[in-house]
């Protein structure tokens, strides 16, 4: 489906801004960002089209709808994703559309399993939003992440695979030999199996300001923020894989990009060190711990200190984003499926949770290496377990491979 051509009116300071935005970036919809608060001919706009009222988010589409502080159901619908599978019962429900989750959706619907997927965010997880994937095998010249997602997706519903997109999972229940999976809409769906594969999302800081910018300077994703801050100097906050990827990706855009680690040395792999060593964009300062963030309304500097030293210096980028770790999406579950000590679920060598007929796949899985191929290879593993399992529960009928 094309998406439409979107323009977005709103400021930093503004929640409902920031929840819109994020809804937009993670469906990968393409939008116009306008801050009225520094655009005059924006904030005239805006007040034109409420009635003389200031009212943010204002939303305009290209078809010339205008939405008013919409709710994420407003968007889906406008975007027009269905808020609702089409069936209450299914063999398997996977939470999660990541490289695991379609993988094990295209498996499984391959052998005549019904499947629904259900996701909260974009197709193809935090692979979707990836500038660049380098190291999947068969792509010599790399595949843009939203491309694989994409790709991944068709290959799904070429086997008849049901997405639910927008949708969060609240609860998972085990009744009678089946489960009961609700979500946020109010909706519930049975299924005989389910796998887990919510992936993980970007670990924080935990520093003063910190929560109150999330959205106003300070941002978990390059590719979706990274063109708001054209011709600017950018913070990137840890020296890891990701961070040194999506700083790279960040000089694209930005005037300069500071790379701030904790660490005496970069844990990236050697390549991208020494393509982050060698970027004329790109200054790394090893050693460092941020102690603040500080802006009213919108980032304005970052506190950092220097860990032998303890001398702190303050930096005035447009933006930070923070790339230091991931944590598992698995709060909803944390009642119901064994978990570690850091939220990630624990499986069986079959891939089973704690609880029978729930099956765990992707980065959210205890002792899962957090790489697309990895997590293809486990989504495979699952749906033949998947399979095995809803044999034994239906003798046999109807779940017979090639």
């Amino acid at each position: 489906m094309e998406q439409p051509k979107i323009t977005v009116y709103g400021a930093p300071w503004c929640p409902d801004c920031r929840q819109s935005k994020q809804f937009l970036g993670e469906q990968r919809v393409r939008f116009n960002w306008v801050d009225i608060d520094e655009d005059e001919a924006g904030r005239k706009r805006v007040q034109e089209l409420n009635d003389g009222k200031q009212i943010i988010p204002t939303i305009i589409f290209e078809d010339g709808l205008i939405l008013v502080e919409p709710s994420n159901a407003e968007l889906a619908a406008k975007l027009g994703i269905n808020p609702k599978a089409k069936r209450e019962y299914y063999d398997l429900v996977i939470v999660g559309s990541g490289p695991a989750g379609l993988t094990t959706a295209l498996y499984a619907a391959r052998e005549g399993i019904e499947t629904l997927v259900i996701e909260k965010g974009g197709i193809g997880g935090q692979a979707g939003t990836t500038e660049r994937i380098d190291n999947y095998p068969g792509f010599v010249d790399g595949i843009g992440g939203a491309q694989l997602a994409d790709q991944m997706r068709a290959h799904a519903e070429r086997f008849e695979v049901e997405i639910l997109s927008a949708q969060t999972v609240t609860k998972i229940e085990s009744t009678g030999g089946h489960k009961m999976i609700t979500t946020e809409s109010g909706d519930e769906y049975c299924s005989a199996a389910v796998l887990l594969a919510p992936g993980t999302r970007y670990r924080r800081l935990g520093v003063p300001g910190e929560e109150d910018l999330i959205g106003a300077g300070i941002n978990f994703c390059a590719t979706c923020d990274g063109p708001f801050y054209r011709d600017r100097e950018v913070v990137v906050v840890g020296g890891g894989n990701s961070g040194i990827e999506e700083g790279l990706f960040l000089t694209k855009f930005a005037s300069k990009v500071t790379v701030v680690e904790f660490m005496d040395r970069l844990g990236a792999s050697q390549i991208l060190r020494e393509k982050a060593e060698r970027h004329p964009k790109m200054e790394i300062k090893l050693g460092k711990a941020v102690q603040e963030f500080k802006g009213d309304g919108h980032l304005e500097s970052i506190i950092i200190q220097d860990r032998a030293t303890g001398e702190n210096k303050e930096l005035f980028p447009a933006a930070g984003f923070i790339f230091i770790g991931l944590d598992p999406n698995t709060a909803f579950v944390k009642d119901v499926v064994e978990t570690d000590e850091w939220g990630f679920i624990t499986t069986s060598e079959t891939m089973e949770t704690s609880l029978e007929g729930v099956f765990a796949a992707g980065d959210a899985r205890g002792g899962s290496t957090k790489q697309v191929a990895s997590a293809v290879g486990e989504g495979a593993t699952a749906a033949l377990m998947i399979r095995n399992y809803l044999e034994k529960q239906q003798g046999n009928r109807g779940y017979k491979g090639d």
